[in-house]
């Protein structure tokens, strides 16, 4: 695997005795999307200001497409595009006339800016808008503008700070494929900080799940699901026509298979915990007891599933 483009090294940063960032160890590679998924709150943003070199690090080392993001803070920035959850334009210029702005900051020449200003609005969709005023933008076209903004420098790295904020679901699905389409034509690496869990499910090739300054775990969401299958079990969700079941019931009844762990309720839906898979085993139990089964899902741990149970576990180790 080639070398990491982004390499966070025991990465600290505290306020007073506030440890926002506790000892941050991540190695990135080149054409990856990475998702950074935590609760607000959690240091996602101290650690990408950190990797931006727009603040310093208490103590350890961020090492961004080969320079010291603290000591070098300006070629860091040359090579990585960052894209705030709040994103500002002038709101009297044009989206083109804003992009060919920035470009000409970028010491990009402005008859090179105006074609790479045309052909990013294309890119993002707003080519039809190129000669409206960006106050005129909604909050979906705003960021659409500052993901040109952000790639009109031709950066190494993308850094997507809740990108999807605010932003309605259309805008977000949008947005999403976009941000996929780009990373595999372009090989751009792409770093998404969110708390939105189905979000980052949908596009990173990796997740690292942050809480309260720590990276708890990180991985493919499949590897982390098989690491979760072999810790708790294997998992059953079957979803029911009737709200009214007799649960003592039918927890006795499933008790009788070999291997069965538990069983959790949640209105008409089912979640059976085993040591084996009991699947066939349970819906044949349920048909017997006359259950109407809408539903059956076998293995099923989501991100959801992931991120609830590293999350609990840190908050019980925090109250020990």
């Amino acid at each position: 695997m080639n070398n990491p483009i982004i390499q966070l090294k025991d990465l600290s940063k505290c306020y007073g005795t506030k440890k926002a960032v506790d000892k941050l160890n991540l190695d990135i590679h080149p054409g990856e999307i990475f998702g950074l998924l935590g609760p607000n709150g959690a240091g996602k943003t101290t650690s990408i200001l950190m990797m931006l070199g727009l603040t310093e690090p208490t103590s350890g080392t961020a090492t961004v497409c080969g320079y010291d993001a603290t000591r070098n803070p300006l070629d860091v920035k040359k090579l990585v595009g960052y894209l705030p959850d709040n994103v500002g334009f002038y709101p009297d210029m044009t989206a083109l006339e804003n992009l060919c702005f920035i470009a000409n900051i970028n010491g990009i020449d402005d008859q090179d800016a105006a074609k790479s200003a045309q052909d990013l609005l294309d890119t993002v969709g707003l080519n039809h808008a190129a000669n409206n005023k960006t106050r005129t933008f909604s909050r979906g076209m705003k960021q659409r503008l500052g993901l040109a903004e952000v790639l009109i420098k031709k950066p190494k790295v993308v850094i997507l700070d809740e990108p999807t904020l605010g932003i309605d679901p259309s805008g977000v699905n949008e947005f999403l494929e976009l941000i996929q389409r780009l990373s595999k034509d372009q090989n751009l690496t792409v770093l998404m900080s969110s708390h939105h869990l189905h979000q980052v499910q949908r596009v990173c090739d990796r997740v690292g799940i942050f809480v309260d300054g720590k990276m708890i775990v990180d991985g493919p969401i499949e590897t982390l699901a098989e690491k979760l299958q072999i810790n708790e079990g294997f998992k059953t969700i079957i979803q029911l026509a009737d709200k009214n079941i007799d649960a003592i019931q039918l927890e006795k009844l499933l008790k009788s298979i070999s291997g069965f762990r538990s069983i959790s309720f949640d209105k008409d839906v089912l979640s059976i915990y085993s040591d084996r898979d009991i699947t066939a085993e349970a819906v044949k139990t349920l048909v017997y007891q006359e259950a109407s089964i809408v539903f059956v899902q076998r293995n099923g741990y989501s991100l959801d599933d992931i991120y609830a149970k590293y999350f609990d576990n840190k908050n019980l180790r925090d109250e020990k």
